[in-house]
């Protein structure tokens, strides 16, 4: 088999085989095919599109490229769950704590962010000593004893995943819809769940910018789910402003203490819960969305799900008293307010210029090795539709550097933009798919 024939197959139009596919996969990750003929097959591949099955085992290929994660040492059924990212996005620092108290094991793995704000490692960084290098000894055995444990994605995990992802991301070939659903199943994948539900982003603030996209991209992963035998569910969620009102690591995790106790923002609340609902039955510990729903509202209203938080940072090296006091969490030394300059409605918020003003401040990464500084960020006073007077705070910035500051200022005010009339507002969850 040669790489040549490979290429032109896809270049004119063919649909390639398993065997093809395992082949090209397996060399690119040994090093044995060069960068520029597989660069050549992706721009094939963008242009061409690939046919259901191929988008499988193509998904399939790069998950055994490496480890595939044995969890069936941890008792009961696994529910992974994966967002496709946005502005404000802390879900996992709340759901996850919500579902384990219900009695799903949690056993996920997570990155750190490169963007607007940190990762799920990042945020979870915040409480001082906290560590996510656990050996996969250790991440089992925190799931079988308190419910949770979330480790850093292993070098060993979907290698061509990344390989190829690093190489799409210098050749404009990111953006197909195969390469994207494969990238992020693979993943899923060998992280050993038996269940996946994906929470796809759509808006200003997301990567597919559109609810057609988002639709697709949502029903291309479940359909690579169902055909790789893992109940597969995906939610599509609005991210045409930010998720929340705090936009920041340390202030992320502060917002998701206070959902945690039954405190948290309207918008925030119910995507947990639409998302918990979903986790709760693919773990069958609910036959309806209302009998999961009233399940996650009662670990919340007892306090099992902020305990449950308590023992697994504890569990991973963190100090759990800040989950009951969120002001020894890291804070920033300068408070900032940002105000309106005229009366009327929030009719638009653009969403990623929000997560640029988090990153202006320190709070996320231009590059791989940036610092990040994790007491930085924005808290919202005002949301899309919010009626607004001349001087009513829009937010304030959590700063630690005049420079800085500033140049987040102009950022946060020109991404508001205040209208004479209400806007219609968006449904938060556009839909759900299985």
């Amino acid at each position: 088999m040669r790489m040549y024939d490979i290429i032109m197959k896809k270049r004119n139009g063919g649909a390639l085989s398993k065997e093809e596919i395992r082949f090209f996969i397996e060399g690119y990750t040994k090093g044995e095919i060069p960068d520029y003929q597989v660069s050549a097959l992706m721009m094939a591949i963008y242009f061409q599109k690939m046919t259901e099955r191929e988008t499988y085992e193509l998904t399939m290929a790069m998950a055994h490229s490496g480890e595939m994660l044995d969890l069936s040492s941890i008792h009961g059924r696994k529910v992974d769950k994966h967002s496709t990212g946005g502005v404000g996005d802390k879900t996992s620092l709340a759901l996850t704590p919500m579902v384990a108290a219900c009695g799903i094991p949690v056993a996920k793995m997570s990155g750190r962010g490169l963007g607007h704000t940190g990762g799920t490692i990042d945020k979870l960084e915040s409480f001082p000593g906290f560590s996510t290098s656990l050996t996969t000894e250790q991440f089992i055995e925190n799931v079988n004893k308190i419910g949770i444990a979330i480790m850093g994605q292993t070098a060993d995990l979907a290698p061509a995943d990344k390989k190829l992802y690093a190489l799409r991301d210098v050749t404009a070939t990111v953006d197909n819809m195969s390469l994207i659903a494969s990238s992020i199943m693979s993943k899923k994948l060998a992280a050993g769940a038996d269940a996946i539900v994906l929470d796809v982003k759509t808006g200003s603030g997301a990567f597919m910018k559109s609810r057609e996209d988002a639709f697709a991209l949502a029903e291309e992963m479940v359909k690579i789910g169902k055909n790789a035998g893992r109940r597969t569910i995906a939610v599509i969620s609005d991210m045409d402003q930010p998720l929340g009102m705090a936009v920041g690591n340390a202030l992320e995790v502060k917002e998701a203490i206070a959902t945690l106790r039954g405190e948290g923002p309207k918008d925030f609340t119910e995507l947990c819960m639409v998302l918990g609902s979903q986790m709760l039955m693919a773990g069958g510990k609910a036959l309806s969305v209302e009998q999961a729903r009233e399940a996650l509202t009662k670990v919340i209203e007892d306090g099992s799900a902020l305990r449950k938080l308590s023992e697994f940072v504890e569990a991973q090296g963190g100090d759990p008293t800040a989950v009951t006091d969120p002001s020894l969490l890291p804070k920033a030394s300068m408070v900032v307010p940002v105000c309106a300059d005229r009366d009327g409605f929030v009719g638009r918020i653009a969403c990623e210029d929000v997560g640029i003003c988090s990153l202006l401040l320190g709070g996320g990464r231009e590059t791989k090795e940036s610092k990040i500084d994790l007491s930085v960020g924005i808290l919202l006073e005002k949301k899309k539709g919010d009626a607004v007077k001349k001087g009513d705070v829009l937010g304030y910035l959590h700063a630690n550097d005049e420079q800085r500051l500033e140049a987040a200022k102009d950022k946060f005010l020109n991404a508001y933009a205040i209208t004479d009339s209400r806007p219609e507002t968006e449904p938060l969850i556009k839909g759900i798919l299985q």
